[in-house]
């Protein structure tokens, strides 16, 4: 798939259980967001799993969501994830919504993209 030239990616990442095999696999919890930055919105993602089916089902929370929507993010996630990695989808997601905030400042303000966005 072709993203865009008004697209950014973004990670964010969390710290999951000890006992949760994405832990025990990649020692962290990370989501890629790929986020238009005419309309803040998510248009795909992907996240640390152990099996596809979990980062296809969290990609489809994601997607069409505004990357500034907290709230109703959190919202879906909790009405829809039940794995043990719950917890951390929203942090990574918090994690990655302020480094989106981050660069769109950084954009007006005519500087220079932080080196964690990719």
């Amino acid at each position: 798939m072709l993203y865009d030239r008004d697209t950014i990616y973004v990670i964010g990442d969390a710290q999951t259980s000890v006992n949760n095999p994405i832990t025990q696999q990649y020692k962290a919890f990370f989501i890629g967001l790929v986020v238009d930055t005419t309309n803040h919105k998510i248009v795909d993602a992907g996240c640390a799993s152990t099996i596809p089916l979990t980062s296809q089902f969290v990609r489809s929370i994601f997607v069409g969501q505004n990357m500034l929507s907290f709230d109703d993010v959190v919202g879906e996630i909790k009405r829809r994830y039940y794995g043990s990695s719950q917890k951390a989808i929203i942090v990574a997601f918090k994690d990655a919504q302020k480094k989106y905030k981050t660069i769109l400042n950084n954009r007006e303000g005519g500087e220079s993209s932080p080196s964690w966005t990719g």
